[in-house]
């Protein structure tokens, strides 16, 4: 079956390019690959994709793109077909890609109007072994959106995309998985936009050090440290200079894509934080609202 495998990077238009760029580079603890006047690509140290980051300056801080990954050519087209069948936009038809790591694939809107990219064979970036207390991000853990209709929003990406549900947070947090990790996707209801980014780290000590580094350089945690029900895993949260909401996070449950049973945790105390113990909440994170460049293409 072709379906999504992982994800690859989120766009990003800014308006304050240079505060942002600083920010992935000197602070969250990103490697800038290529870059112009107005446009930076960012990687991870400790994985070897191309670029998890892309920030180009803009009028509007948006989500210029959602990227994820197909196996191959053939998923790619399977997937064009499967997407427009499905009634979406799509923005363009499967090319070759002409952004840095090149690739094959396509672009399109969600039903809700946010902007998706599906390729394959993306050119392999550089990465090496990570050390603990390092404090650095090894890869995007994981996306959460918010929809409208966040029911409508799990069956596509369940029954088009090819995700599968892991959990629920009562029935209105949906944790989807495209591969062994609990959860790459999560949906929330809400306007259509973009909660948070999640990156990987390495372990628990490095989330801390993450959260000390940032905190020395002037950005201060939203929300947490704590860990989470769903998934297990722990977090701190944090916002760009543009407002976008990112999160450090470490030892997400690992489960078998094909045969892990999904289960709901009914909400209660100290089930989005186990521990109960951070500062802050989801009140303290940015308000929810509707994307500013929904159902608009973006020139790169």
């Amino acid at each position: 079956m072709s379906r999504v495998t992982e994800i690859r990077y989120v766009g990003y238009g800014v308006e304050d390019f240079d505060a942002e760029r600083k920010f992935y580079a000197d602070d969250w603890g990103l490697v800038e690959v290529e870059a112009s006047d107005d446009v930076a690509w960012f990687k991870t140290h400790g994985h070897d994709e191309h670029h998890v980051v892309r920030v180009h300056k803009r009028e509007s801080n948006c989500v210029e793109v959602i990227a994820l990954a197909a196996d191959s050519r053939d998923d790619v087209d399977t997937m064009r077909a499967k997407i427009g069948d499905a009634g979406c936009k799509i923005i363009h038809e499967p090319r070759e890609l002409d952004s840095p790591g090149g690739g094959y694939g396509f672009r399109f809107f969600s039903p809700d109007g946010l902007p998706f990219e599906i390729s394959s064979d993306v050119a392999r970036g550089e990465s090496r072994p990570m050390e603990r207390w390092e404090g650095m991000p090894v890869k995007i853990s994981h996306i959460v959106l918010h929809s409208p209709d966040h029911q409508a929003a799990v069956k596509f990406f369940t029954e088009v995309l090819g995700f599968k549900i892991s959990d629920w947070l009562g029935d209105f947090m949906c944790f989807l998985r495209c591969n062994g990790a609990h959860h790459r996707i999560a949906l929330l209801p809400g306007p259509p936009c973009l909660n948070h980014v999640a990156y990987d780290m390495l372990t628990l000590d490095d989330m801390m050090r993450g959260t000390s580094r940032l905190r020395k350089r002037g950005t201060d945690i939203r929300w947490g440290p704590g860990r989470h029900t769903a998934g297990n895993n722990t977090f701190s949260y944090f916002c760009t200079p543009g407002g976008f909401a990112v999160e450090y996070t470490s030892e997400l449950d690992v489960v078998d894509f094909e045969t892990h049973e999904a289960k709901v945790h009914e909400p209660g105390p100290q089930i989005m934080d186990q521990w109960g113990v951070g500062t802050g909440g989801p009140q303290t994170m940015p308000k929810a609202e509707p994307d500013p460049c929904l159902f608009q293409a973006s020139e790169i």
